[in-house]
């Protein structure tokens, strides 16, 4: 099964899924911002700030979601030794580190005209910025521990030991009382948002994830060119 992630194995097909991503994406880009800045209605109390949800949110999602693949993936290669899902924690931490920069930043935008304030010490913005330090952290150990193995051995146990901060973040707005929002969107059909700004809001974070999916492929190409070069030049 492992096999399947070899990079020699897949390395013929990133081209064409980054091709068949570059030829839908643009197409569904637009689509996505009609919905978002021209058809979904304002909000009754928030007007047209409300809109900024429609990155905000898919950004906090992705970040979360980004961060939590790569600590799986890191007690896997911790317990089965797999080198090539180091490489793809490398790829997936920047694209991981821009969104919930791009989260917090949105964040700020958002709760100026809504809480009239750029920044408060809430529980879920702070766990936000300590997830971003941990992104930063796991980045830095590669880039700045020389020996690989030991780089990875770091950064996998920062990715693990991160993994704390994602229930906190997720359960925050319910375990204290905080300035954020409870979640409009429940997997348990009990979903507060209406119909009308969830479709944007799902076209968004459909194209936000094609963006990932594009970035992360083109990062996972570079670092299998990268180590084939080091392995040609050893030869």
């Amino acid at each position: 099964m492992f096999d399947l992630i070899n990079p020699s194995r897949i390395f013929n097909w990133i081209e064409k899924l980054i091709n068949f991503i570059n030829s839908i994406f643009f197409i569904l880009l637009i689509i996505a911002l009609t919905f978002a800045l021209v058809l979904s209605p304002p909000d009754y109390l928030q007007g047209d700030s409300v809109r900024i949800m429609y990155v905000h949110v898919p950004s906090a999602w992705i970040g979360l979601a980004s961060f939590t693949a790569i600590a799986l993936l890191s007690i896997i290669s911790f317990i089965f030794k797999i080198k090539n899902l180091n490489l793809i924690t490398k790829s997936i931490a920047p694209i991981g580190l821009l969104f919930t920069c791009l989260a917090i930043i949105t964040g700020s935008l958002w709760g100026q005209p809504t809480w009239g304030t750029w920044w408060a010490w809430d529980a879920r913005i702070t766990s936000m910025l300590v997830l971003s330090i941990f992104y930063i952290l796991f980045i830095l150990a590669h880039k700045l521990i020389d020996n690989k193995d030991r780089a990875n051995k770091v950064a996998n146990l920062i990715a693990i030991i991160g993994l704390i901060n994602i229930p906190v973040i997720r359960y925050s707005v319910d375990w204290w009382n905080t300035l954020h929002q409870p979640s409009s969107i429940k997997l348990d059909g009990t979903s507060s948002i209406h119909p009308s700004m969830l479709l944007p809001l799902m076209l968004m974070l459909l194209v936000l994830l094609l963006y990932c999916a594009l970035i992360l492929l083109m990062k996972y190409k570079t670092e299998i060119i990268r180590i084939k070069k080091k392995n040609i030049k050893r030869i």
